[in-house]
C-alpha cells in the first residue's frame, strides 16, 4: 500500500535546500546514520563543528545542523583540519557500511546476504529516541551496533512509539509523575521507509474485524537497518492511532493489539520492503504472532499445518529474559480469537492447533489456562536461549510442563550471556587510555581475553586521574541538571539538594541506577539507616550513594520505593551524601556508569536474568558490589569486585533482606572504603586500582556484545540460515 507522504518534514532536506555548502552535504549523510553515537572520529565532526550546540542538543546532529545558522556551515566549508576529520569519518563510515571482509562473510561466506529479522518491542539506541523502558532496550540496541560492527545483515523490527516512554518528574513532595510528550521525528535520525518502488511504506494488518494501517520508518545503523511500525495515520480510527502511541502502556486489549501488530504486521512489512529473512529472532516474547503469520505463508504454499510449524521451528530464535510468571504476556483465549479474527487466511482449519502453541496454565489458578506469548514462542521456536547461565536453569524449572519427559537439566534452553556493546559504553576518558596502552584496535577486540591482560601496562597514575576525571564530569552534570530544574521549572530547594548537590568530588560515590521495583530491593542499603549513617558520615573516609531510575506507570509499589529514596536524601541524618537523580535515560546512563565508583546491585536472587548495566559500569573501571545473581553469578572473580553473599536458613523475604543488608555493611566497612582510601606515597589508592583493573580485564572480553552476538551466530543464527538454505518454501 502506498502512502500520500512522510508526515513530517524532513529537517536535513530542508537545511541541505537552505544551508550547508556542497562541500559539506554528506553531513546528511553522517548525521542521520546512528552509526556516530559509537564512533569518536565521527562524534568529533559534530562536537567540533559547533560544541556548544552539542552540548545543548544532548548530542543531536540532525537537530543541532538545523539550528546552526548559515555563515558557520561557511566556516566549517574553509576549514582544513575540521574538513580532514569530516573526510576521515565518512571514509569510515562507508567502510563499515560496506567493508566485505567481515566476521560475517569469513565465517558465512559472501553469499550469505538473506537478512536475520530482529524483532523487539523496544530499542535503545540513542537519547534523541526515546523509544525505549530499559534493560531490554539497551540490549537490543547493543545487539544491532554489534551486529553491524561483526557485519551481519541485520534487520530490527519494532515499534515507532510517537510519544515514546514518559519523561519522570519529581514532584515536590518526592513522588514520580509521567509525563507523555508527542515527539518531533524531525528532529531525530528517522526517515519514512520506501518500498523497492521507492514509495514510503504502509502495510495493512488484519485487526479482528477490521484493517489497521502501519507507516514504516527507517533508522541507519552502519550496516544494520531499524523499521519501525507506527499506527499513527490519519486513515486509522482514533483508536487504532493510538496502539504504537506508548510503549508498554494501556490495558491488556491494548497489549494483545500492539503484539499482533508487532508480529503478524511486522513480517508483512518485511515483505513488502522486499526482504526475505533466513532467520527470525524474537527477543522476548512479545513479538511471538511472528510464527503465526509465517505458519499462514507456508500453508498457503501448499505446506501442511505440521511440515509449515516445522519449518518455522527451524528458522526461529527465541530470547527470553523474564525469571518471574507474572512478567510473560497472557491473555484469555476470547481475546486472542477476537483479535486474530482476521489473521488466519489459509491458516483457519488449523486454529485450535496454533491456539494449542500457546496454551499454558495460568500461574495465579482459578482462571483456567490462557494463551500465553512465551509458550508460544517456546514450542515455534528451533533454539531458546534464556540470557545468563543462572538463568537458563530457572527457565527450565519454569517452563517443565513445555518439554513433556525431560528433567529441567534436559531441557533444550541454551544459556547465551547477555554482553554491552564496549564502543558504546566506554567512556572517552577511558578510551584515550586504551588508546594509547592497549593500541587503536581494541574495539575490535573486545571478545579477546588474552588482550586484555594488556590493562596491567597502564599506570597507575594515569588511571587514577582517568577515574577521578570521570567522578568530577558526573558532579559537573548533576549540578548542571539541578540548575536546570531551579531555573527552568522552579524546583524546591529540597528537589535541587536532593539530586546531589552538596556531593563531595573526592568521596568514594556508589551508584544505584534501575528500574525501581520491589525485587530489585533499591532500599536495601537503608535495612539499618543508622549503621549506613555512619558509613557514610565518616570524617576522612566518606561515602555517597547518587540512585537514579523509574518506576513502572502502574507499580505503586516501585514509587513508593521511589518516595522513600527521595526522603532519604533530603533526611539531615545522612549529611548531603545521598542523591537521586531524575528521568534516567541513556545520556544519563553514560555519565553514571563510568562517573561512579562501585556499581551497585542487590536483587532478589534469582529474578535478576542477567543485567547490563554492571557491565557497562566495570569497562569503565568501576568494580561491581552485588547478589551473586544474573551474570555477577558467573562474572565473579573474587578479584574483580565483590560478592553480597547474605547467610540465613531462614528463606523468608525479612530474613534474607537482614542478612544481605548485613554482608553488604560488612563489606563496605571491611573492604571496600579501606581500600578506596588507602593510598601509597604517591597519593594513589594502589589496592582499589587492582581491583579496577580486574575489573575492566576479566569483565570486558567475557561480557562484551561481540563475544554474545558471535554466540549468537554460532548456536543459533548458522543453523537456522543452513536450514532456510534448504527449505523449498
Amino acid at each position: 500500500m502506498v502512502a500520500q507522504g512522510p508526515r513530517t518534514i524532513n529537517k536535513m532536506e530542508h537545511l541541505l535546500q537552505s544551508a550547508l555548502p556542497e562541500r559539506l552535504a554528506r553531513l546528511n549523510d553522517l548525521a542521520y546514520d546512528l552509526w556516530w553515537t559509537w564512533n569518536p572520529l565521527a562524534r568529533d565532526v559534530f562536537k567540533r563543528l559547533d560544541s556548544s550546540l552539542w552540548r545543548q542538543t544532548a548530542h543531536n546532529p540532525v537537530l543541532m545542523l538545523f539550528l546552526m545558522p548559515a555563515e558557520s556551515f561557511q566556516r566549517a566549508a574553509q576549514d582544513e583540519p575540521w574538513l580532514e576529520l569530516f573526510d576521515r569519518a565518512l571514509a569510515a563510515l562507508d567502510a563499515a557500511r560496506h567493508n566485505a571482509q567481515t566476521f560475517w562473510s569469513a565465517r558465512m561466506g559472501a553469499e550469505a546476504t538473506r537478512p536475520i529479522a530482529y524483532f523487539s518491542a523496544e530499542f535503545a539506541l540513542h537519547q534523541s529516541l526515546p523509544i525505549y523502558a530499559g534493560g531490554l532496550g539497551v540490549l537490543a540496541g547493543d545487539h544491532c551496533k554489534e551486529a553491524s560492527d561483526l557485519g551481519l545483515p541485520l534487520i530490527g523490527v519494532g515499534f515507532m512509539y510517537p510519544q515514546g516512554y514518559f519523561k519522570q518528574r519529581v514532584s515536590p513532595e518526592g513522588w514520580q509523575q509521567e509525563d507523555y510528550v508527542r515527539l518531533d521525528w524531525s528532529d531525530a535520525p528517522v526517515e519514512p521507509a520506501l518500498t523497492p518502488a521507492g514509495h514510503p511504506c504502509v502495510v495493512a494488518v488484519p485487526l479482528g474485524s477490521r484493517t489497521v494501517l502501519a507507516q514504516v520508518w527507517r533508522i541507519r545503523m552502519g550496516r544494520v537497518t531499524l523499521l519501525l511500525l507506527d499506527t499513527d495515520l490519519e486513515e486509522n480510527a482514533p483508536w487504532d492511532r493510538e496502539l504504537s502511541a506508548r510503549l508498554y502502556g494501556g490495558d491488556r486489549e491494548t497489549r494483545i493489539q500492539q503484539e499482533v501488530i508487532l508480529g503478524v504486521g511486522g513480517v508483512r512489512m518485511l515483505r513488502a520492503m522486499g526482504y526475505d529473512p533466513a532467520a527470525w529472532h524474537l527477543n522476548e516474547g512479545h513479538a511471538a504472532f511472528v510464527v503465526l503469520q509465517r505458519i499462514r505463508e507456508h500453508i498457503e504454499q501448499g505446506l501442511s499445518f505440521e511440515a509449515a510449524l516445522d519449518d518455522v521451528k527451524k528458522t526461529t530464535v527465541f530470547t527470553t529474559h523474564t525469571p518471574v510468571s507474572a512478567g510473560h504476556d497472557a491473555f484469555p483465549f476470547q481475546l486472542v480469537e477476537q483479535h486474530l479474527a482476521g489473521c488466519w487466511g489459509d491458516l483457519g482449519e488449523h486454529r485450535d492447533a496454533f491456539l494449542a502453541l500457546g496454551m499454558y496454565d495460568n500461574p495465579g489458578g482459578g482462571s483456567g489456562p490462557l494463551f500465553n506469548m512465551t509458550a508460544l514462542a517456546l514450542r515455534s521456536a528451533g533454539f531458546t536461549n534464556a540470557v545468563s547461565k543462572l538463568h537458563r536453569d530457572v527457565t527450565a524449572d519454569m517452563w517443565t510442563p513445555i518439554w513433556p519427559g525431560n528433567t529441567p537439566s534436559e531441557s533444550p534452553v541454551a544459556a547465551i550471556t547477555n554482553g554491552v556493546h564496549v564502543p558504546t559504553w566506554v567512556s572517552p576518558a577511558m578510551a584515550s587510555l586504551y588508546d594509547r596502552f592497549l593500541g587503536h584496535d581494541w574495539r575490535e577486540r573486545t571478545n579477546d581475553q588474552s588482550f586484555w591482560e594488556a590493562v596491567a601496562a597502564i599506570p597507575d597514575d594515569q588511571l587514577w586521574a582517568a577515574r577521578q576525571l570521570l567522578r568530577n564530569d558526573l558532579f559537573s552534570f548533576i549540578r548542571e541538571r539541578a540548575r536546570l530544574r531551579w531555573a527552568g521549572e522552579h524546583a524546591t530547594p529540597q528537589r535541587v539538594l536532593s539530586a546531589g548537590t552538596l556531593f563531595d568530588p573526592n568521596a568514594l560515590t556508589i551508584g544505584f541506577a534501575r528500574r525501581f521495583t520491589s525485587y530489585k530491593r533499591p532500599e536495601l542499603i537503608f535495612h539499618d539507616a543508622g549503621r549506613l549513617a555512619k558509613i557514610l558520615n565518616q570524617a576522612r573516609r566518606p561515602v555517597q550513594i547518587v540512585f537514579a531510575g523509574k518506576a513502572h506507570p502502574a507499580d505503586d509499589m516501585g514509587k513508593h520505593h521511589l518516595h522513600h529514596i527521595f526522603k532519604r536524601a533530603i533526611d539531615p541524618v545522612f549529611g548531603g551524601r545521598v542523591a537521586f537523580v531524575d528521568d534516567y535515560d541513556l545520556h544519563v546512563a553514560h555519565y553514571l556508569v563510568s562517573g561512579v565508583d562501585v556499581w551497585l546491585n542487590n536483587p532478589r536472587k534469582p529474578l535478576e536474568a542477567s543485567g547490563t548495566s554492571g557491565m557497562k559500569a566495570a569497562i569503565n573501571g568501576v568494580p561491581h558490589l552485588s547478589i551473586g545473581d544474573g551474570w555477577w553469578a558467573e562474572g565473579y572473580t573474587g578479584a574483580n569486585g565483590w560478592l553480597i553473599e547474605g547467610v540465613t536458613d531462614d528463606r523468608s523475604h525479612d530474613a534474607v533482606d537482614a542478612a544481605d543488608a548485613e554482608s553488604l555493611y560488612a563489606l563496605l566497612e571491611e573492604q571496600v572504603v579501606p581500600a578506596f582510601y588507602h593510598r601509597d606515597r604517591a597519593g594513589i589508592p594502589d589496592r582499589w586500582l587492582d581491583v579496577v583493573r580486574q575489573s575492566i580485564r576479566t569483565v570486558t572480553p567475557r561480557f562484551s556484545a561481540r563475544r554474545m552476538v558471535i554466540d549468537y551466530v554460532e548456536q543459533a543464527y548458522a543453523p537456522a540460515y543452513a536450514a532456510a538454505t534448504q527449505m523449498k518454501v
